[in-house]
Order: C-alpha cells, then sequence, then structure tokens
C-alpha cells in the first residue's frame, strides 16, 4: 500500500527535514520518498496546517486486561491509543492478575504484536501491587518490561521505594511512582478548598502529594537511579522537580494533559466524569504547571487513560470510581489548554522525544529508508469528540460534545495504517 503524505510540514528533530514542509511517500510501511514530488499513491492524505512527527508514546494507561476486558482490552485500548496518535502506550501493572512475572509481561507481548499499536508492558514494583515485597525486576527486565511503578497504587514505604532504586540501577531501569501519601487522600473527593467546603465533599490537599515528591527525592539522592514522579498536580511539587533537576539528581515527571482543561471550581458540581486523582485544583496550580512545561521541569504530557463501566461512575460522587478515557483526546485537550503557552514542537517532544528518552526507546527518525513509525495530525484544525465515535470501551469522559483545537488524522507503525474516519 502506498501512502502520500501531501506537503507535510516535519516536526522530527533527528530528521534533516526537521521543520521543512514536504511530500512523503511511504511505501508497505517503509518511507520511500521525501521531497517536492508527487508519486502516485493508494492513498493521498491532504489537511490544512498538516504536520507528521515521530509516532507518540503514552507513559500512563489502563489496559484492562486480562481480567479487567470489561473496561477495556488490548484491542480497544490499541484501537483508542491509534485515534490519539499514539504508536506505542505503556500499560500500567494493575490488571487481574498483576504483571509481575515473565509470563505476565510475554502475554502482553505477543497479544500486541499484530496490533498497530506497540504495547510496552510496566512490571509491578511490589508484589500485588501491594508495597510490601519486591518483585523479581531483573527477570522482569530481561523479559521485556521496560518500567516499573505499582501504577495507580502509590509506593507508601520508604523502605520498599529505597530498595527498589538500589535494584534497578545494575540495569539503568527506571522506577516510576504516583506522588501520594494515601493516609492524607482517604475519602478525598476533589480538591481541597473553597470549592470542596461548598459542596461539602472530604478535599485532597496538595500536601498529600508535596510530603512524597519530598521524601522520594530524598531517597533518589541516598540511593540513587532513576525516578520518575507520575501525574504531578501542584506548584510545590513543580518546583522541587525544578531544584533537584537543577541539583544534577536524575528525576523526570509527568502531568495528565487534562490537568489544566479545568480547575477545582470550574468544574460541574457532582459530575464524575470530572473525577480524577490527582484532582484538578487551583488556577495557581494550573499556571505552575504550564511553567514548568515550558521551562523543561516537566518532560512529559500523559493521557493518563482510566476507562470505568457505567456502574463505577454512574454513582453518587463520593461512590465512583476515579479516572476518565484520555487516550483518544490527550493531544487535543493538551493543544487547547496550552493555545499561546507551548509552541506545538513543544507539545510533540512532550508526548513523543522524551518519553522515548525515559524508557530508552530509540526514537524513529523521518528518513528515506526508515520504517515508517508516524503520527499524522494538524495542530489548527478542531473536532468534537462523541459517545458515537469513541474507540475505547468506556465512555468515562468529561470531553463529549466540546469542541477542541488539534485534531490527530492517523498514525502509520509497523506497516499498518490507521486513519479516523474523516482527514
Amino acid at each position: 500500500m502506498k501512502v502520500l503524505l501531501q506537503a507535510v510540514r516535519i516536526i522530527n528533530p533527528k530528521s534533516e527535514y526537521h521543520l521543512q514542509r514536504h511530500n512523503i511517500l511511504v511505501e508497505n510501511g517503509t518511507i520511500t520518498s521525501i521531497g517536492s514530488d508527487e508519486p502516485e499513491a493508494d492513498t493521498v492524505i491532504e489537511a490544512e496546517d498538516l504536520c507528521v512527527s515521530a509516532g507518540w508514546v503514552d507513559l500512563f494507561a489502563f489496559a484492562g486486561e486480562p481480567g479487567l476486558e470489561y473496561k477495556e482490552d488490548l484491542e480497544s485500548v490499541a484501537a483508542a491509543a491509534a485515534a490519539g496518535g499514539f504508536t506505542e502506550v505503556l500499560c500500567l501493572p494493575n490488571v487481574e492478575p498483576v504483571v509481575q512475572t515473565k509470563g505476565a509481561v510475554n502475554y502482553l507481548k505477543q497479544k500486541s504484536a499484530q496490533l498497530p499499536v506497540t504495547l510496552l508492558p510496566a512490571a509491578a514494583v511490589t508484589v500485588g501491587t501491594e508495597g510490601k515485597d519486591l518483585t523479581e525486576m531483573i527477570d522482569l527486565h530481561h523479559a521485556g518490561a521496560v518500567a516499573f511503578t505499582d501504577g495507580l497504587k502509590p509506593i507508601q514505604g520508604a523502605d520498599v521505594l529505597l530498595k527498589a532504586l538500589q535494584y534497578v540501577q545494575p540495569f539503568d531501569g527506571v522506577l516510576m511512582n504516583k506522588a501520594e501519601h494515601t493516609r492524607l487522600t482517604e475519602h478525598g473527593q476533589m480538591h481541597e478548598g473553597e470549592a470542596s467546603t461548598m459542596l461539602g465533599l472530604k478535599g485532597i490537599p496538595t500536601l498529600a502529594e508535596e510530603v512524597m515528591v519530598t521524601r522520594d527525592l530524598q531517597l533518589l539522592r541516598y540511593a540513587g537511579g532513576r525516578l520518575h514522579f507520575s501525574l504531578l498536580s501542584s506548584a510545590a511539587s513543580v518546583e522541587a522537580i525544578r531544584k533537584a533537576k537543577a541539583e544534577g539528581l536524575a528525576v523526570t515527571c509527568d502531568v495528565a494533559s487534562y490537568q489544566l482543561a479545568f480547575t477545582d471550581d470550574t468544574i460541574p458540581p457532582f459530575d464524575t466524569n470530572y473525577k480524577v486523582a490527582p484532582p484538578f485544583r487551583t488556577a495557581a496550580d494550573a499556571e505552575a504547571i504550564k511553567q514548568g512545561l515550558r521551562d523543561g521541569t516537566i518532560d512529559v504530557l500523559v493521557s493518563a487513560h482510566l476507562p470505568h463501566d457505567t456502574e463505577s461512575k454512574k454513582l453518587e460522587f463520593d461512590l465512583a470510581d476515579f479516572g476518565i478515557t484520555n487516550l483518544e483526546t490527550a493531544f487535543s485537550v493538551a493543544v487547547t489548554s496550552l493555545a499561546g503557552e507551548l509552541p506545538i514542537e513543544t507539545i510533540v517532544e512532550k508526548f513523543s522525544t522524551n518519553p522515548r528518552q525515559i524508557l530508552k526507546l530509540a526514537e524513529p527518525t523521518i528518513a528515506v529508508g526508515e520504517q515508517a513509525n508516524l503520527t499524522i495530525f494538524s495542530p489548527t484544525a478542531t473536532w468534537t469528540p462523541t459517545e458515537a465515535t469513541a474507540k475505547s470501551k468506556s465512555l468515562n469522559s468529561p470531553f463529549f460534545g466540546q469542541e477542541l483545537k488539534g485534531k490527530v488524522i492517523g498514525i502509520i507503525n509497523k506497516g499498518q495504517v490507521v486513519l479516523n474516519n474523516s482527514f
């Protein structure tokens, strides 16, 4: 199959064509021509402000399979990822059974081998993600696990995190942790502030995140290794990471792309589609996150894709599960929320280049003769996500019916071409 990307702007710092507009021909998964020629093709893709970059990588997504396929399975998460422009997705280990054996790692690799999106195994740090005994991380690394995290369950024990940091150093592995002191967030429903008080909901203080960021950084200073913080949300956390990087610590971090879309006082009261953890916080926190993205303190934007079935969301607010689906909207939400704040090249860097560096994955090059691992998009086109067009099995999204800026056209990866319904 021949696919022609017509007059497409190339965003790929490794490529000699970076920031240039050219026609790109992809034949059976290989880039065969870049230039002004217009060769014949089976499919021609052209759109206003058409851009292409190396395929995007998501560092935080829940796949459901095995055990929780009614929320999401590998086929549906791959379809949602492709629709959102991702060619690789790091899958959290919080399935049933937990990803903590070589067999579980191999299951994910084998099941996703034929899918257009590469599903990357993140293995658990502790057995059963219970925060007690360490898993066999060296064996899991050799089996193909590319990162280690307890995913949705923050590591509470300082001794456990310390040992894990030491354990991954022989193979230069990355330890990922969600900064949350669970005793301080217990029964919390939304950001602790004026809005939570007025609504009569128990708040989730920024302190719960900040004390764990401080603790984990102290452990990193002591033990060494590489540490990545998942889903930061507060201004003080961003500042702590900024100082740690200036100090020379091997620390990276990400934020959910939706974290900037709302603040605690702008979300509709008691609408469970806005219930996320960490919660939407204040305008000051949002501004600090924007500054962290601008100056490089925050390395990565993630989808934080957490699908839930209707029975888990259509409940009273305090009973509903945390999380929203966002693989299909992650890029568009980021572009919409960061309009005028970050150039598109920087946003793409936080979806593509930086996550690959953290996971030590090779970055694809847009050049003749290279295998195509591409995301095709328009940063200026608008679209409106709907339940009818969603690829995820679950529909817990606050973005349905909202016009978003920045549209993914499709991906080309592993010799497969996946295009959204209209371009």
